[in-house]
């Protein structure tokens, strides 16, 4: 299991020092994926909603799989390569929608930050 340094300087304030802090296993798509780690921010095992980051090693490929929620993800360093094809690499920021189905995979290697929501109200969505 990971640990999680964490410094709070407000009761309304989390910082978690990622750079320091260990990923666990992944395994969002079922069975755990060896070659990649998980690092859950706000993500919430019960809702399955919140913020986290991946770390996907060279060759690394998700199951692929069908989304729930709505799906943000920005990629921070290295490459990934959607199941269409599509290569994505740093500072690409890709939006899925519930019902989605797709994989990605990585020839270099990947760590992304991934936002899993719904919105709760129809007028809460933003523009766009």
């Amino acid at each position: 299991m990971s640990t999680q340094p964490k410094t709070t300087s407000a009761p309304s304030r989390e910082i978690i020092q990622t750079a320091r802090t260990g990923f666990s296993v992944y395994d969002f798509d079922g069975p755990v994926q060896d070659d990649m780690e998980l690092l859950k921010l706000s993500y919430h095992d019960d809702s399955r909603q919140g913020a986290y980051m991946i770390r996907m090693h060279p060759g690394a490929e998700t199951i692929a799989h069908t989304h729930e929620r709505r799906e943000e993800y920005f990629i921070i360093e290295g490459d990934l390569v959607e199941s269409d094809g599509t290569v994505l690499g740093p500072g690409d920021y890709v939006i899925y929608e519930p019902g989605t189905r797709h994989n990605s995979r990585t020839v270099g290697g990947c760590l992304l930050i991934g936002i899993d929501y719904s919105f709760s109200d129809p007028t809460d969505i933003p523009p766009g």
